[in-house]
């Protein structure tokens, strides 16, 4: 079989798996799976950045240890916690496509409150301290003043967190996912002639998908930047006001 047979033959199978004959896989449920990941990790790593940066030790002090932990684990041993360790409580086995959801929602909720602890400690300490002066609780400055802002600064990262994401949803295929890379792994066991033709697509997949979404990223960040640099206008006095 040659290259472009293959092509011919497999390039549905590389995009959405057995779908909608049998369960979806390929390249839709690389997007799916990194897509809900990190839709279900933004809320939790919002509320642990926010912990991060709280003036109550009680709660700063488990919190940080809680994302110290989970950043200095694999990803590969929280895969496998999910897998292993959540059915022996359960007592329910869990599929692959949510064992893999679980620990990529752990793992990006850890590295999301980094950048959110980032983000508010990036701004202007006089945008906590005006909005406090102004009779605002801590909460209140949080919410309405601090936190609009920093979720402005932090779309840049939260676009990389999801290239991120995407790449680390090949781990998949340690559990059986059929996501991309099992795919393609599937693709190669069938054609078995052209392992360097298969996984030069793998990796030209992955490339195109994390260095459009690199740039994007890029672009986004000096569009905020020119948009901050940006002098704010002067309204001209209305007609017959006095100077």
């Amino acid at each position: 079989m040659s290259f472009l047979e293959m092509l011919d033959a497999y390039w549905l199978f590389f995009l959405i798996g057995q779908y909608p004959d049998g369960p979806l896989g390929g390249l839709a449920l690389t997007l799916l799976l990194a897509s809900c990941a990190l839709l279900l990790a933004i809320p939790a790593g919002l509320l642990l950045g926010l912990a991060r940066v709280s003036p109550w030790a009680w709660l700063r002090w488990p919190v940080s240890a809680l994302v110290f932990v989970v950043r200095g684990t694999p990803l590969l041993m929280v895969i496998f916690w999910a897998y292993f360790f959540l059915p022996s409580i359960t007592g329910h086995k869990t599929g692959q496509f949510t064992t893999m959801l679980i620990a990529l929602v752990v793992f990006d909720a850890a590295y999301l409150a980094e950048i959110v602890r980032a983000g508010i400690r990036g701004l202007p300490r006089g945008q906590m301290e005006c909005a406090r002066s102004l009779g605002l609780p801590y909460l209140a400055s949080m919410r309405l003043v601090v936190l609009p802002q920093a979720l402005r600064n932090m779309l840049p990262s939260l676009v990389n967190q999801f290239v991120s994401t995407i790449k680390a949803t090949s781990l998949g295929y340690i559990i059986g996912l059929a996501e991309v890379s099992f795919i393609a792994s599937q693709i190669n066991t069938l054609v078995f002639t052209l392992p360097t033709q298969v996984y030069l697509v793998l990796g030209f997949t992955y490339f195109v998908l994390c260095f459009g979404l690199t740039r994007f990223a890029v672009w986004l960040e000096q569009r905020l930047a020119q948009r901050a640099a940006r002098p704010m206008p002067l309204h001209a006095p209305a007609a017959g006001a006095a100077p």
